[in-house]
């Protein structure tokens, strides 16, 4: 509830500051925003605005997206929700271990065994904010993993807002930051990677799988080199496509990270999203965020129990490895509910529907004229390149298709980065190739 100030406080607080008046505090905005709003509506009751705004809502386009880029429009089950929504689960903020109940704890441990057997890691965590920030924590982790050092690689196939957390992470720690580029392939150039890991100055080597093109990366290539530098590992993993690929624990990486929106979380206009952090067991101690492990109690039975938090609120701040002071509960039970539901044949499914609709748009695009920068094998996401590309985009827009991610303003001239996942119809799909040869 918001209580205002009393007429007596106002003059105290001002008074105490040395003002005269409210307008002398709020001087220092534009006048010109202070200024009184004139024709507005008189004051309407609660049903007559559920109404003007229900009307209001209808003015909104209905848009189909063929767009990714770290954020998927995939199917939601509507259990999940409607789940998440009761009164045991739905709370503001993230509950402590005085208030966690063992049913919240339980489906945290839950989520971090099923995010264990996802990525083939060891040990995960109760999750992050995001997957561009748990891969900035996990570079800092790989820091102290290492030990020495002053370089962190990533590969150009890494998303280049991902790119640009970690380099703001980075920024007191004067860390060198270095991208290897990407061969004709749309994958990481192996040769190039090995210069930059001779020189035995790299902590930290991360990779995205599949890429930020939708490529795959050639992982046992990379983490043959990673451990014949020793240089801890880190794979930015699309938690959908590791129901068909290799997870990067069989392949020795170190640290495995990634976006969890995917899993039964809401596009919601770029967040909240959730990041889940996964690694090796030996280095527990310097993971980031909090795990809750299963104990018992006085009585012998069984109890959920946080059992690590390294936030500098909670023990001595030398010894903090992070301050991520959440970890995006709900989102993190969206994740949860949304394995279980689907288990392992639907999560299979969804990546198998995502592949063959992608490549069934693929074929008709280049039929159309469109061409491929990059040469090598993908999942549901493709760059595609037309010199009318941003101009296309805008026409299809207006006729309700979001038609990829112009990639221009990531300096990839005349690109689209095309998504398409399992909630694209064929009937979409060909809507959109009938609209396109309209205007090509």
């Amino acid at each position: 509830m918001y209580i205002p100030h009393s007429e007596e406080k106002t003059r105290e607080i001002l008074n105490t500051l040395g003002l005269s008046s409210l307008e002398e505090l709020f001087s220092h905005i534009d006048p010109s925003l202070l200024e009184k709003t004139e024709n507005l509506p008189e004051p309407k009751s609660e049903e007559e605005l559920r109404r003007y705004f229900r009307e209001l809502a209808k003015l909104n386009k209905p848009l189909v997206y063929f767009v990714g880029g770290g954020a998927y429009d995939r199917i939601i089950p509507s259990a999940i929700w409607q789940i998440l929504s009761r009164g045991e689960y739905l709370t503001a903020y993230t509950p402590y271990q005085a208030e966690a109940s063992q049913g919240t704890l339980q489906a945290l441990f839950e989520y971090q065994t099923l995010v264990c057997e996802l990525t083939g890691m060891e040990v995960a965590n109760a999750s992050m904010y995001d997957g561009a920030s748990a891969l900035a924590e996990a570079v800092l982790m790989a820091r102290a993993i290492k030990g020495k050092g002053n370089k962190v690689i990533l590969t150009e196939g890494i998303n280049p807002l991902y790119r640009e957390v970690v380099k703001t992470y980075l920024f007191g720690y004067q860390d060198i930051l270095e991208v290897v580029p990407l061969t004709y392939e749309g994958t990481v150039d192996l040769e190039l990677l090995e210069k930059h890991l001779k020189d035995g100055t790299c902590h930290a080597l991360a990779v995205q799988y599949p890429n930020f093109f939708g490529f795959v990366e050639p992982l046992k290539e990379i983490s043959w080199l990673a451990q014949h530098y020793e240089v801890p590992l880190i794979v930015v993993a699309d938690p959908i496509a590791l129901a068909i690929l290799e997870p990067p624990g069989k392949f020795g990486a170190h640290i495995v990270v990634g976006e969890g929106q995917q899993m039964g979380v809401p596009l919601n206009f770029g967040g909240p999203y959730v990041g889940f952090f996964a690694s090796r067991k030996e280095f527990v101690r310097k993971m980031p965020g909090r795990i809750v492990g299963l104990a018992e109690d006085v009585k012998g039975q069984r109890a959920f129990t946080l059992i690590l938090q390294t936030r500098e609120q909670h023990i001595r701040r030398e010894r903090a490895t992070s301050n991520i002071c959440t970890n995006q509960n709900l989102m993190a039970l969206a994740n949860l509910l949304y394995m279980v539901l689907l288990g392992k044949k639907g999560f299979r499914e969804v990546a198998i529907q995502s592949l063959s609709k992608a490549l069934y748009l693929k074929e008709k695009l280049l039929e159309l004229g469109f061409e491929v920068p990059y040469t090598g094998k993908h999942l549901w996401e493709f760059p595609v390149k037309h010199p009318r590309a941003e101009e296309i985009y805008q026409k299809l827009l207006e006729k309700g298709f979001v038609f990829g991610l112009p990639l221009r303003r990531f300096g990839y001239g005349d690109c689209l980065l095309i998504a398409v996942t399992e909630k694209r119809t064929k009937e979409e799909m060909d809507q959109l190739l009938e609209a396109l040869r309209n205007m090509i």
